[in-house]
């Protein structure tokens, strides 16, 4: 197992406080996701105008990207407070009618990993995001009677890698759903840029061009990975990061020119090498590299999928010319599986 990844776009114990000290705070520090943040904007500014709670938001897209970092703007721009919790730390209906009833008018509870919430607790969730109301059983047998207790009104943020698994009730009771995107290469040397003012790293503009070509359209790696560079830069250089320190920590850590390392090339070399390429099943793959599955559908595949390197087909996953070409193997297919 990879998890500790230069590349993985998960988050890091160690890294959270110097994460929370790079988070933009407001709308007017974001950069990237543009469709998202005017649409924000103008969501926050309207509840605002009314002296209302934000409405219910659920973000959704690859990890990484900024899905926490947004529901702290969204708090900030109400000048609310804001709960954090997770779908796997609520396992009873209690521990969420806890939070709940401890909530206050207008407060933000953002959960994370929402689509692992247990059908028993999206139970208790559903009136209180749709009629602000808690519905609590009171005694057993034949003498429990439900009592419901009146919420404040209160902003549920969502986030999920996975929109799919999200129950359907649950997504309806969302009034905004935004999906958020891999960064283009010019918003992340921005990020990278702002970072290092932070951090005090004199950095050259080559240099932090070539983090943000080999940060994967990711912030929280392109940080990750400003500050291996920075380490390198220190001990093998005068502290300044140039394009050569760049490119000698990155080529260091093995992560190649396109952002790709050993486990995303191992993914590309299983499908092309012992599969001829293609169709092959996800879990199929996991097994011939020694990987988890879900670790290859939520780390790897989105942004193979994103630089055009694999297809999924109806049979399974395919590599591309473009894969082929990327890993200096001659192509010799002469069809692709259609993509959905």
């Amino acid at each position: 197992m990879s998890h500790n990844r230069n590349l993985s776009p998960e988050g890091e114990p160690e890294e959270a406080a110097l994460d929370r000290a790079l988070r933009p705070k407001h709308l007017d520090d974001l950069i990237g996701q543009e469709r998202v943040r005017e649409n924000l904007r103008i969501l926050i500014e309207a509840a605002k105008g009314r002296n209302e709670a934000l409405e219910h938001t659920l973000f959704y897209g690859p990890p990484g990207l900024g899905k926490t970092t947004l529901a702290h703007i969204c708090a900030n721009e109400m000048g609310a407070p804001i709960r954090i919790t997770a779908g796997p730390a609520i396992e009873r209906a209690g521990d969420l009618a806890a939070i709940l009833s401890n909530l206050h008018e207008k407060e933000v509870l953002f959960i994370d990993e929402i689509h692992r919430l247990g059908k028993v607790v999206e139970e208790v969730l559903y009136p209180a995001m749709e009629d602000f109301a808690l519905d609590l059983v009171i005694g057993q047998g034949p003498g429990a009677r439900t009592v419901r207790l009146s919420l404040p009104h209160f902003t549920v943020i969502g986030a999920t890698t996975r929109l799919a698994l999200l129950s359907a009730p649950l997504r309806t009771r969302f009034g905004a759903v935004y999906r958020l995107d891999f960064y283009e290469q010019a918003a992340l040397a921005e990020i990278v840029e702002r970072a290092a003012r932070a951090l005090k790293v004199p950095m050259a503009p080559e240099g932090r061009d070539e983090i943000a070509r080999r940060g994967r359209g990711t912030p929280r790696v392109a940080l990750r990975l400003l500050r291996r560079v920075r380490d390198y830069a220190q001990v093998r250089g005068d502290g300044t990061i140039t394009a050569g320190i760049a490119a000698e920590a990155l080529s260091l850590l093995e992560i190649d020119a396109m952002g790709l390392d050993d486990l995303d090339r191992r993914v590309l070399r299983a499908i092309i090498e012992k599969f001829d390429g293609g169709p092959v099943g996800l879990e199929t793959i996991a097994a011939s590299i020694g990987e988890a599955s879900d670790t290859i559908m939520d780390v790897v595949e989105p942004y193979l999928l994103q630089l055009g390197f694999i297809d999924r087909t109806p049979r399974g996953r395919t590599a591309t010319r473009l894969a082929y070409e990327h890993l200096g193997i001659p192509y010799t297919r002469t069809e692709q599986g259609t993509l959905f």
